[in-house]
């Protein structure tokens, strides 16, 4: 077994080349084929064994000195987006959303609408979108999903030509991603959350195969395809896992404590309480091997930790955050932030597992943790 004392170096232009291909990737909630066929691919060139459910969500296998109890580690493929709700008179098509996010973050984006058998290219506009024709009015139209349509750039003129074209009630619309990286660190794009987090569990694997380590116990990389939906990681589980860490964002706004620049470990979300001992045992690891970090606490957010507590899984969960500003808008994070998370996962999958009562389902008192000082308290799993 092999624990890593100081951070392991992290290949920054992977994470930066694997995010981009990613962010190239469309994949809005429903409609994820094509990246989980290309994380499948990576995880095959990283020579490292998975497995798929029916619908598509992932769980590779880092094998460990021991198998258990296994840990888990999870990102979500999947982002928002937007799905066709009705074929207009006028030509053009009303949307709904894909995932919870604001009216005001869709008006003027850019956007491909996949047919059954094509593929489209258009604008999404508010039903006011020219000041020479309505004046003050398209500052005062409210801001909602049913004041939202699509200009398909086709010879569209009725729902006969949209039809005649092959569109449908139910298309889904993926959304550009606009992404830039400055050469300050900065990247900006739509889809951060999460496919930032899933660079960063890629980039942690590169870096724990390429210093040959064997883990202590087994941890399963999982990629889930259903978050921003709700439901993420509620079946990718198996009952042997023990613990589970969740990457996403954190939000980086006025009266939040998240770090732009760090890693930020969530202390609860809007689901619940994180695990005592595993999230304190994150923050330990973080002390340990001086990776800058934050607490913070969530009020409008879960993750796929809800979503595996959710469904019966009895777990202990945390979650851990890259910096993000502007969360499910137009979105910004640090190449910085990226690798403090690497850092962290990578000197979490690494650790020695300290509970060992986690190895049962069902277990007597003895051997159960503290939460305060005590000759035989443990730190986390």
């Amino acid at each position: 077994m092999n624990q890593t004392t100081t951070p392991l170096p992290i290949d920054r232009d992977y994470i930066l080349n694997t995010l981009q291909a990613l962010l190239a990737i469309p994949s809005p909630t429903g409609f994820t084929d094509q990246i989980v066929h290309h994380i499948g691919e990576e995880l095959q060139d990283l020579e490292v064994p998975f497995e798929l459910t029916r619908r598509g969500a992932i769980r590779a296998t880092l094998p460990g000195a021991n198998r258990s109890p296994d840990r888990a580690v999870v990102a979500h493929l999947d982002t928002l987006g937007a799905m066709v709700r009705e074929l207009k008179d006028n030509g053009r098509l009303a949307v709904m959303m894909i995932g919870h996010w604001s009216a005001r973050f869709a008006e003027g984006a850019r956007v491909t609408v996949f047919t059954d058998t094509q593929q489209f290219r258009g604008t999404i506009l508010p039903l006011k979108a020219s000041g020479h024709t309505y004046n003050k009015e398209i500052d005062t139209q409210p801001v909602s999903w049913d004041n939202l349509e699509i200009r398909i750039d086709e010879q569209v003129r009725n729902r006969d030509d949209l039809e005649a074209m092959g569109f449908h009630v139910g298309d889904y619309v993926s959304i550009d991603t606009g992404t830039e990286i400055t050469p300050s660190g900065f990247i900006n794009s739509r889809h951060l959350d999460n496919k930032a987090g899933v660079s960063c569990l890629l980039a942690a694997i590169k870096a724990i195969k390429a210093a040959g380590l064997t883990l202590p116990v087994d941890c399963h990389p999982l990629f889930t395809i259903t978050e921003e939906e709700g439901t993420g990681a509620s079946s990718i589980l198996h009952g042997d896992v023990a613990s589970m860490v969740a990457i996403d964002n954190s939000t980086i706004a006025p009266g939040q404590n998240s770090s732009e620049y760090g890693v930020t470990i969530a202390m609860r979300d809007q689901s619940g309480l994180f695990d005592y001992h595993l999230t304190h045992k994150l923050i330990k690891l973080c002390q340990e091997q001086e990776i800058l970090h934050k607490r913070d606490v969530f009020r409008f957010y879960r993750s796929d930790s809800a979503a595996a507590l959710e469904a019966g899984n009895d777990i202990r969960t945390a979650l851990v955050c890259f910096g993000l500003d502007a969360s499910h808008g137009y979105e910004r994070t640090h190449i910085d932030s990226l690798v403090s998370v690497t850092q962290l996962l990578c000197a979490y999958m690494t650790s020695e597992p300290k509970i060992a009562h986690d190895k049962n389902e069902l277990g007597p008192l003895e051997g159960f943790t503290h939460q305060v000082p005590h000759d035989e308290g443990d730190n986390a799993s």
